[in-house]
C-alpha cells in the first residue's frame, strides 16, 4: 500500500476517534459549559467564544510573549490566519506521512497524569510553571526519552487560540518540570505536556488560569500569508482545497524584503509545527514530508484549525500563525 493510501485509511479511522473526542476537549476546563452559555450572543454575532475566562488577545495576529530563552522554549509573535491541529518538525525524518492519534483532550492518558502545582498565574508577570507527570499510583515519572532535542516539550495557548508559546522545562532531581512563562493577558489557557516515553509519544493537557477579566477576540480568517515575530514573510501553499480525512501536505516559504531565507535546523529539522483545532484545543501531530518545510497530514474533521509554524533565522526562532479551514 502506498504511503497516501496509508494515510486516507488511518486518517478515516481518526474521524471517528477525534470527531467522538472533541466533547472532552472542554471538559478539562471546568468553566466550559457556563462559558458557552454566557457567551451564546457572541456566537450569533460571529464572535469565537471558548471561555469565558479566555485571555484577552492583543491580537491572534501579535507575537506570543514568554520566557522562552530562558527555558529554551518560543513564543509566537505572528499575524496571519491560523488553525487548530498537531506537532511535527519539517524534514528531521524524512517524509514520515500520517496524522497520529487525538492526543491533549484529557489530563490523564495510557496510566499517566499531568498535574499542575500552581495552576492560577498573575497577569504580566514573570512566574514559574511547575507540574508533574504521575503514574497510576501517583507516583512521579522521572525516565522520559529525547524526542526532537528535548526530553519535555511544554505548549501553552489560550483558548481563543492566542498567547501561544512553546516552552522547554528543566527537570529537577525530584522529578518534577519548571518552566519560566510570562502571560499578559487575563483569561484560561491550557498547557500541553508533550514527551516521549518507552518510545510511546505522549500528550497531556491541563488548565491554567490568568488573573482578570478576559477579553475574547474572534479567530482571524483563513489567509496564505502571515508575517513573524521577526518580520519574516511566511507564505502557506496547500491549505486551499483541505478536506476531513484527506491526506494533506502543507509547504511554508520564508522571505525577508521579497528574498528567501535559509533558515537553520531547529529540534533537529527545518521547521517545527503546532497545530490545534479551534474549540477544544485538540492537539494534532503533524509530520514533517521532503527536505524543505513542509508538512503532511490528515484533518479528522470539519472546521478551523490553528496552526503554528516555527522555524530558525539568524540563530533567532521565528513564529508565525495561520488559520485553515477544513471541509467536510
Amino acid at each position: 500500500m502506498s504511503g497516501a493510501a496509508k494515510l486516507a485509511a488511518y486518517a478515516a479511522v481518526l474521524a471517528l476517534v477525534f470527531g467522538g473526542a472533541a466533547v472532552a476537549g472542554g471538559a478539562i476546563d471546568p468553566d466550559r459549559g457556563r462559558e458557552e452559555t454566557t457567551m451564546s450572543s457572541a456566537h450569533d454575532t460571529d464572535t469565537r467564544a471558548h471561555d469565558d475566562t479566555t485571555a484577552g488577545a492583543t491580537g491572534h495576529d501579535d507575537a506570543t510573549r514568554g520566557a522562552d530563552a530562558a527555558s529554551g522554549g518560543h513564543g509566537a509573535g505572528a499575524s496571519g490566519g491560523s488553525a487548530s491541529g498537531g506537532h511535527g518538525e519539517s524534514g528531521a525524518h524524512g517524509a514520515h506521512a500520517g496524522a497520529d492519534a487525538v492526543r491533549g483532550l484529557s489530563v490523564a492518558d495510557g496510566g499517566l497524569r499531568v498535574v499542575v502545582e500552581r495552576p492560577e498565574l498573575r497577569r504580566g508577570t514573570a512566574e514559574q510553571v511547575s507540574f508533574r507527570v504521575v503514574d497510576e499510583r501517583g507516583e512521579t515519572v522521572r525516565d522520559f526519552d529525547v524526542a526532537h532535542e528535548q526530553r519535555m516539550h511544554l505548549i501553552v495557548a489560550r483558548r481563543d487560540l492566542t498567547g501561544f508559546q512553546h516552552l522547554h522545562p528543566e527537570q529537577a532531581e525530584d522529578g518534577s518540570w519548571t518552566a519560566p512563562i510570562r502571560l499578559d493577558d487575563a483569561g484560561s489557557y491550557r498547557l500541553f505536556a508533550d514527551f516521549t516515553r518507552g518510545g510511546e509519544a505522549s500528550t497531556l493537557a491541563a488548565d491554567l488560569r490568568v488573573d482578570g477579566a478576559a477579553d475574547l477576540r474572534p479567530l482571524p480568517a483563513p489567509a496564505a500569508t502571515a508575517t513573524t515575530d521577526g518580520g519574516e514573510t511566511v507564505a502557506l501553499s496547500g491549505a486551499d482545497q483541505l478536506r476531513a480525512g484527506e491526506s494533506a501536505t502543507l509547504d511554508f516559504a520564508i522571505e525577508r524584503d521579497g528574498e528567501p531565507v535559509e533558515v537553520e535546523p531547529y529540534l533537529g529539522a527545518s521547521g517545527h509545527l503546532v497545530a490545534l483545532r479551534d474549540g477544544d484545543l485538540a492537539f494534532l501531530h503533524v509530520h514533517p514530508s521532503g527536505d524543505g518545510v513542509s508538512f503532511e497530514t490528515a484533518f479528522p474533521t470539519a472546521g478551523a484549525y490553528r496552526l503554528f509554524l516555527q522555524v530558525k533565522v539568524d540563530g533567532a526562532v521565528r513564529t508565525a500563525a495561520f488559520t485553515v479551514e477544513v471541509e467536510p
